[in-house]
């Protein structure tokens, strides 16, 4: 393959697909996708467990835009965690549940990220996002438990944003 040829096969799998949710409700842009993850939403996640069967939960999270990520901490133990390392596919959705209605949906692939070097720094911005301080009881905790390795960072890499936006006019 020539040199061209990767590139142009690097921009389009690193090209983060936005659709409509439904054909009858507006879509949002990358921008306004950007523009609505950087709000205090909380993220559902939906894992499986070794049963198959669904887990579903809500946390806070930071949306990396330069790496098209969205990034969350949690405890190594936690269910979650333990349903990606069997399976690290998961699906999520986020969406303002006051009218009008918007949100973003999709599926992605996950790595988990061990070293506390990474865990911390990230931890701290999803605790700055919520509670606009690192001297808050749970900001703290976060920092601790992530600084003596008790914390994962579970990096979401979307497949796709299927996204849905009430406040537009519908056509």
């Amino acid at each position: 393959m020539t040199q061209e040829t990767l590139f142009c096969l690097y921009a389009i799998k690193n090209t983060m697909k936005i659709i409509s949710a439904t054909t009858e409700t507006p879509g949002m842009t990358k921008e306004q996708v950007n523009t609505f993850l950087e709000k205090k939403f909380m993220l559902q996640i939906s894992t499986l467990d070794e049963k198959n069967e669904p887990n579903i939960q809500p946390v806070w999270f930071y949306h990396d835009r330069q790496n098209d990520k969205l990034l969350i901490t949690t405890s190594k133990m936690a269910k979650k965690t333990q349903n990606l390392r069997r399976n690290p596919i998961l699906y999520f959705s986020i969406d303002d549940e006051n009218f009008p209605y918007k949100g973003v949906k999709g599926k992605g692939s996950v790595n988990i990220v061990e070293d506390p070097n990474r865990i911390v720094p990230e931890g701290d911005r999803i605790s700055m996002k919520y509670l606009d301080t690192l001297d808050h009881p749970i900001a703290r905790m976060i920092t601790e438990h992530s600084k003596k390795g008790e914390n994962v960072l579970i990096e979401i890499s979307p497949m796709f944003f299927s996204t849905w936006d009430y406040g537009k006019p519908q056509t």
